[in-house]
């Protein structure tokens, strides 16, 4: 299986959501369907 693309708006949502928004980042993980390793990546 390949790494997924994820888009540039979707990446940056993502950060915005943990980081300005203040989410906890399991939360984001969980409702944008991704795992840990893909975000931190």
């Amino acid at each position: 299986m390949g790494k997924p693309n994820f888009s540039d708006e979707f990446k940056r949502d993502a950060v915005t959501q943990i980081t300005e928004r203040g989410y906890p980042v399991a939360e984001v993980l969980q409702r944008l369907g991704v795992s840990t390793h893909s975000l931190y990546a």
